[in-house]
């Protein structure tokens, strides 16, 4: 599964995974607030196999399947601080 990552201009080390290139509008709203202007960082191929680095490759391959993108948060910050109003 192909994948595109997008890194955060507003908050380092937050990463945005997209099933499909430039797809923001699968993000909520307030995500996108919170994440502000996405660039584009690399595509990336994912497999069950494949390890990443600080993400799950299951989790992520799954929430691209059901939810169209995958959000990646800084070590040690709270997913609640920036899922949504």
């Amino acid at each position: 599964m192909n994948c595109w990552i997008y890194r955060s201009s507003r908050k380092d080390e937050m990463y945005l995974y997209l099933a499909t290139e430039d797809d923001m509008a699968v993000v909520p709203d307030g995500l996108m607030r919170e994440f502000g202007v996405p660039c584009l960082v690399m595509m990336l191929e994912l497999s069950p196999g494949r390890p990443l680095a600080r993400a799950d490759v299951g989790a992520v391959i799954a929430a691209l399947e059901k939810d169209g993108f995958y959000l990646q948060l800084p070590p040690k910050l709270r997913p609640e601080l920036y899922f949504g109003d």
